[in-house]
């Protein structure tokens, strides 16, 4: 099993990295799976020499190949514009549109203001829902104040990744039925009503 975070941020260090870390050791917890965590600070260098999948290098096809494999994926981005970074996109215009499908993935942004709150759901689910990927119930959203030396901090965040990393583990272990119901309980039911 492969869980793979793809960090959208392109300054290190990064409060998205940092968000994206949590997720993932969060996600991973009792699992016997294989972590990887894709910071685009180092990786979007190596994307950025191919404008398309077919011109990737060695290490640029390795980077996607990473990403394509995943049994999931959290994708997390610090809000740029409004919307995900452009070397976020730059990757996922590189992943074969095929390649995401039925893939759980938990949404997460970072920003300055809390009224970018709606990101992940109103940019970054879009994006998961062109690849026919299974993005999660449980969007992360959080503000620096969360944050103290690029540390999650705050009780409330750390209570809003527990749930999306519980909904991430349920969807690698639970058969689809019994997942709807474990998603309607109401530990997860309560931050949608």
């Amino acid at each position: 099993m492969r869980i793979v975070g793809l960090s959208g941020n392109v300054k290190a260090p990064s409060r998205t990295a940092a968000l994206t870390s949590a997720l993932l050791s969060e996600a991973a917890r009792g699992l016997a799976a294989e972590v990887r965590h894709i910071s685009l600070v180092d990786a979007a260098p190596i994307l950025f020499r191919a404008l398309r999948a077919d011109q990737l290098d060695k290490n640029g096809l390795e980077i996607i190949e990473t990403v394509e494999n995943a049994d999931a994926l959290i994708v997390s981005s610090p809000v740029y514009r409004a919307s995900y970074t452009g070397a976020l996109k730059h990757l996922f215009d590189l992943v074969d549109y095929r390649a995401l499908t039925g893939v759980p993935v938990i949404l997460a942004a970072t920003g300055g203001r809390a009224s970018h709150g709606l990101m992940p759901d109103q940019q970054l689910r879009p994006l998961m829902a062109f690849f026919k990927a299974l993005p999660l119930p449980t969007s992360v959203y959080a503000v620096e104040s969360d944050f103290s030396d690029y540390g999650v901090e705050s009780e409330a965040l750390n209570e809003r990744i527990a749930e999306a990393g519980a909904e991430l583990r349920a969807a690698l272990t639970q058969p689809a039925a019994s997942l709807r119901r474990k998603l309607t309980e109401p530990t997860f039911a309560r931050r949608i009503a």
